[in-house]
């Protein structure tokens, strides 16, 4: 028996894991792979570190009773049930940096391949034919290459496409112009940019606005000469729409690594010769792994010792006074609200913080509005460490603002921005009774009082009867259930606002016949799941 705490490795992990993790605690390993041998010996530990292969659900963590912290030595956490891991108050942690250097030159290395058409000239000489002249491809030296999100990676593989002697120019409209310049890459729209890339390269998040991005209408404005790339998420390009304009010479050639449902082992496109396609090997690489498993290593030696972890992706460790903590998810939502309400980054933002809790460190939650403000806008897994950083590399201005009094709350955090044209947008939150309930109480000036669920929905319009009824009607006529409504309004026959909880994300037609049917000056959907 021994005092030191228990850290299962539960898959086959760098060397460089458990000499990051040192001396201070006990280690074991097991076959995390092996149901009944992962839920014997994680009974008793204090944490797990896990790759793929290993399924940390609701069973697991049942089964765990001392364990404190989850760790994932990668970016992605399908495999690990953070909302489950969450109630049972265990820390998740992940390498979010790990991968994007690997990631970034996969994605490089897809679209040689394809320009060139490196797997079906390996294919047919394997099979004994010599075939130089059907294979001719093309060079990527002065050509334009369009990055569809310019986040990290795509940041990386803007530099390095840059370095072949290409035109750089890039879609996301969460990054701002100003900075793209910086960098050498124009920023575009998504039209622009299909209209006018030879390559094109996604770099996006996966979620529901990005989902199906990329779809038929999209395809059809690309030049005929495109080679498109998508090294992020499966999905944010529509496979069937992808086959077809390859199939047809719509467009010209595909590099993938990603793909809708994984594993995939069968689909169509694997039958196109101007596809090449990778099983997910972006984060693929020796120093990849070691980077995931150093970085993960030191997460949980800080997680076990009590300290602030940055990388974790739910409960935060640390010293952090206990009446700042409830605030910290609902800091995090505001600033999803913030972005999603929006529609944009703000070139500055002040994250106000009023009443008792002032008297201790709320520098907490600074970074939680900023993580929340840039979840849904970047492919990086946003942690307290990064997010000042992306703050940083897209120009923002980011001030803490702390005042003792706050006349109508006992505390209150707002996030309050000025966006590219000068507008300001604002959103505010409280915490109510002895249960600490979440409730936003403010939208750009306008008071609501409404949980921030999972799926909300924002409209303002002129103010003129028969428009609540509307808004509903339509809803109902699209099954979407409403949980509850709130309309504010900033004068008799002046502008409105509706502000919606509702029980399923609002397709996107629906949006657009709301807006249509009311007017609207503004209209927002904003997803918190």
């Amino acid at each position: 028996m021994t005092d030191r705490p228990v850290v299962l490795i539960a898959e086959e992990l760098s060397p460089a894991t458990v000499e990051a993790l040192g001396p201070d605690f006990e280690i074991r390993s097991c076959n995390g792979a092996d149901r009944s041998e992962l839920l014997a010996a994680i009974a008793d530990v204090d944490a797990i570190l896990v790759r793929s292969a290993t399924k940390v659900d609701a069973e697991a963590l049942a089964a765990a009773k001392r364990l404190k912290v989850v760790a994932r030595a990668g970016v992605g956490l399908d495999n690990v049930d953070v909302k489950a891991a969450t109630q049972s108050g265990v820390m998740v942690v992940n390498a979010p940096t790990s991968n994007i250097v690997s990631a970034a030159e996969l994605a490089v290395a897809l679209m040689l391949a394809a320009a060139r058409h490196v797997s079906p000239a390996h294919a047919a000489l394997k099979e004994g034919e010599w075939k130089r002249s059907k294979y001719s491809g093309i060079e990527l030296y002065e050509k334009t290459v369009g990055i569809v999100g310019l986040g990290r990676i795509g940041v990386l593989v803007a530099q390095r496409l840059s370095a072949f002697g290409m035109n750089v120019i890039a879609y996301d409209p969460y990054v701002q112009a100003g900075r793209a310049a910086q960098m050498g890459v124009r920023l575009v729209d998504l039209d622009t940019l299909l209209a006018e890339a030879d390559f094109m390269s996604v770099h996006l998040p996966k979620t529901p606005e990005t989902i199906g991005l990329i779809g038929a209408d999209q395809l059809a404005k690309a030049r005929p000469s495109l080679v498109l790339v998508n090294a992020a998420r499966g999905g944010i390009v529509d496979e069937a729409a992808l086959y077809d304009a390859l199939k047809t010479g719509r467009i010209a050639a595909a590099g993938l690594d990603v793909f809708a449902k994984e594993p995939c082992t069968d689909s169509p496109l694997f039958e196109l010769e101007n596809v090449v396609a990778t099983p997910h090997l972006g984060a693929s690489t020796d120093e990849a792994q070691e980077k995931a498993g150093i970085a993960v290593a030191k997460s949980v030696r800080l997680a076990l010792a009590g300290e602030l972890v940055p990388d974790a992706v739910n409960v935060q460790g640390g010293v952090i006074a206990e009446d700042v903590r409830p605030g910290i998810p609902l800091t995090e939502k505001l600033g999803q609200v913030f972005t999603g309400v929006a529609g944009e980054v703000a070139q500055q933002l002040d994250v106000e913080v009023r009443g008792e809790i002032t008297d201790h460190d709320v520098k907490v939650l600074e970074l939680a509005a900023l993580k929340g403000v840039f979840s849904s806008v970047v492919e990086d897994q946003v942690s307290y460490v990064n997010a000042p950083l992306l703050a940083a590399e897209r120009g923002i201005a980011v001030r803490l603002v702390t005042e003792p009094e706050s006349p109508d709350h006992r505390n209150l955090i707002t996030l309050r921005g000025t966006l590219a044209d000068g507008s300001q947008v604002s959103v505010s939150g409280t915490l109510v009774g002895i249960a600490q309930r979440e409730r936003l109480v403010e939208v750009n000036g306008y008071d609501v009082d409404i949980e921030p669920t999972d799926h909300l929905a924002f409209f303002t319009y002129t103010d003129r009867p028969g428009m609540v009824g509307t808004v509903g009607q339509i809803l109902g006529q699209a099954q979407v259930n409403i949980a509850s409504m709130q309309v504010a309004r900033d004068a008799k026959g002046g502008q409105a606002l509706v502000a919606l909880s509702v029980d399923s994300a609002i397709p996107a037609e629906t949006l657009d016949e709301i807006e249509s049917a009311i007017d609207a000056t503004s209209i927002r959907a904003v997803d918190l799941a």
